[in-house]
């Protein structure tokens, strides 16, 4: 597994840990389909989130959620139109947020939860 995998999962637990802390339900992880992967799906008090992570060692290159880019925020809104299709369950609200994660060499990440980004 490359270093760069690597990160991304730890970053992917790390999120779906402070989710779920936060009251949060996952329903699903690294669900993938023909339009692309979606990170993390979650019920937020009935409402549906979609959860784009993405987790850098450093802003040196940007923050974490500038590489959330238009073209990824269409591929996770056409991958969630497919992922509603094959639920019995209907959400009153969905929504696209970032969760951004940034692991320094020393101390606890940092997470930054962008809601509602489109």
């Amino acid at each position: 597994m490359r270093a760069t995998d690597a990160l991304g999962e730890y970053g992917e637990r790390v999120a779906a840990r402070y989710l779920t802390e936060t009251g949060m339900q996952i329903l699903a992880r690294r669900w993938r389909c023909r339009h692309g992967e979606l990170d993390i799906v979650a019920d937020d008090d009935g409402a549906l989130a979609v959860c784009e992570v993405k987790t850098r060692r450093s802003l040196a290159a940007g923050t974490p959620a500038e590489a959330v880019t238009p073209l990824k925020l269409a591929r996770m809104h056409r991958a969630t139109a497919v992922w509603l299709a094959r639920q019995d369950r209907w959400f009153p609200e969905v929504r696209f947020d970032v969760i951004a994660v940034t692991v320094p060499r020393r101390g606890a990440p940092r997470i930054e939860h962008l809601r509602a980004v489109v």
